[in-house]
């Protein structure tokens, strides 16, 4: 009854899998096991039990867990908002569906498609099992753990979508709680790798905790759909911001004062100027904070909680591996730059205001200016916020102050990466009519373009035989993880008195400014050129 009878869960599925990016999903992900394998797969081996086969499957399965779990906010962070912002919500709560059917069905809707993913890339893990070292019962525990844990990370997005009204913004939460999840989970498998012994059992005991956590989450969200406070003939479709301050919990932003303004200025209460850009004057002011400030203040807290132990460490302690610190600056833009540029046009055709915009004098370049520099504005702010540790450093840590050129080249690196990430996520809302799509289809370039050469370079270092692996190194030519490596970095000296020193990669450094700032002119062109044929982006004939 709970799902044969469930329309939620059958109305999702006919959605969801009969689609043509379902079937090419699939496909893309099956090729790209498929090739994992066979770059990787031993040539010579003849001897059963080696730890060539072992460490092939640990790396299928470390992808595979990564690769699924990176997707499941996709699919399930926009379950609840989806329906908010087609104005369904109080259509499907008024419903006689019971709360924990709708989120059951939305859950099992979402994450049916991984499901299938995972399940079909049985039959290639398979071919591995005839070089041995790896048995059936590790696959039958390892399995049921990685459903486990992609439950968890649904449960988790549905929460968040429970509790925003904008598919953006739960979308960016729920990466924001779960990355460093993945991490420690990541961290996990290793450790439990290093004893055989008490790996299955830990694996057993923690998809049992997984699911708990899973089953938690999942109560919060039927609660708060069965005593929604969000809906009402009598509610507004803006938040009273001066309300919300009062009923805040934890970090208030006041925007008439610094360092809040820079990047959630107050309302305008007096006119323009003249000359001054309205586009961006209506997007700064109004449209990005009309849905509240919750959004903010989650990703500024839990931000700076996860960058003081990395500061502590990595800056202070281990300055060698500082290039580890402004990678973690250069993943959280990455999470946070789509969220506010990748709705600037879409949004416009969801409510139906596009053409009017496209009818005013104001001319394309400026439009264009306006809705990126508006959201750039605010995710760059929001990054600057973790750069207070690596001042700190530069004046406290020596090993930091003698290397002062390759700060420097790190802070260039954050800020043309963000450059990109926000014209990115400008074009793909300019292509795509639904601000949904839009963030999903920047999220997936930027994975691609920035960890999957990363990815391939590991692969083909860790497991050819290719006698040059740091060829393969140029592949990351696009990349600012791999440009942040390339960083020189000079002697630095330990408590013990040993010194440490990378020599970098300059020419691979001085590509990536070069291709990162000829793919920006190139997608400029591409949206003006886009503007000024206006019909292409309104979608009428």
């Amino acid at each position: 009854m709970w799902l044969r009878e469930n329309p939620v869960l059958q109305r999702e599925l006919i959605v969801n899998l009969r689609t043509p990016r379902a079937f090419l999903l699939l496909l893309f992900f099956q090729l790209v096991l498929s090739a994992v394998v066979l770059i990787a797969y031993p040539r010579d081996a003849k001897v059963v039990g080696g730890d060539a086969a072992k460490k092939l499957v640990d790396f299928f399965l470390a992808g595979q867990f990564i690769l699924t779990s990176l997707m499941a906010p996709s699919f399930a962070a926009g379950t609840i908002t989806g329906e908010k912002e087609r104005k369904t919500y109080e259509m499907l709560l008024a419903s006689p569906l019971s709360p924990t059917r709708i989120v059951l069905g939305k859950l099992i809707a979402s994450l049916t498609h991984l499901f299938v993913l995972m399940i079909a890339s049985l039959p290639i893990i398979m071919l591995c099992l005839p070089l041995g070292g790896v048995s059936p019962l590790e696959l039958l525990i390892t399995y049921p753990a990685l459903l486990c844990a992609l439950i968890f990370f649904g449960s988790v997005s549905i929460l968040c979508s429970s509790y925003f009204k904008r598919t953006s913004a739960s979308l960016v939460v729920s990466y924001l709680i779960l990355l460093p999840m993945l991490l420690l989970g990541f961290l996990l498998w290793r450790l439990l790798a290093l004893d055989p012994a008490i790996r299955l059992p830990g694996i057993a005991i923690a998809s049992g905790l997984l699911l708990v956590a899973s089953f938690t989450c999942l109560g919060v969200a039927a609660r708060r759909l069965l005593y929604p406070p969000d809906v009402g003939s009598q509610g507004s479709e803006v938040v009273d911001l001066e309300k919300e301050q009062q009923e805040a919990v934890g970090l208030v932003l006041q925007r008439d004062q610094f360092p809040d303004r820079l990047f959630a200025p107050p309302r305008r209460k007096t006119l323009m100027q003249d000359g001054a850009n309205p586009v961006y004057d209506k997007e700064i002011h109004a449209e990005l904070f009309s849905q509240g400030t919750l959004m903010l203040r989650l990703v500024i807290q839990i931000s700076m909680l996860l960058a003081i132990p990395l500061m502590a460490f990595l800056l202070f302690f281990r300055t060698s591996l500082s290039s580890w610190y402004m990678e973690y600056v250069a993943i959280f833009n990455i999470l946070v730059a789509p969220v506010f540029t990748a709705g600037s046009i879409s949004s416009e055709r969801e409510r139906q205001t596009l053409d009017l915009l496209l009818t005013t004098t104001i001319a394309p370049l400026q439009i264009l200016w306006g809705k990126w520099l508006a959201g750039f504005r605010v995710s760059f702010v929001l990054t600057a916020f973790l750069f207070w540790p690596v001042f700190l450093a530069f004046l406290l840590n020596p090993d930091l102050s003698r290397n002062w050129p390759s700060v420097l080249a790190y802070m260039a690196i954050i800020l043309i990466s963000a450059t990109f990430n926000s014209v990115l996520a400008l074009l793909c809302s300019t292509l795509f009519r639904r601000t949904s799509v839009s963030m999903m289809y920047t999220y997936a370039i930027l994975l691609l373009l920035y960890l999957g050469p990363i990815a391939i370079w590991y692969l083909i270092s860790s497991f050819s035989r290719v006698a040059a692996a740091e060829s393969w190194q140029w592949l990351g030519a696009g990349s600012p993880l791999a440009a942040i490596q390339a960083v020189p970095f000079g002697e630095t000296f330990s408590a013990a008195g040993q010194t440490r020193s990378r020599s970098g990669n300059l020419p691979l450094l001085i590509t990536y400014f070069a291709v990162t700032a000829s793919m920006i002119a190139a997608m400029v062109m591409a949206m003006i050129s886009l503007f000024r044929d206006r019909w292409r982006l309104t979608g009428h004939d």
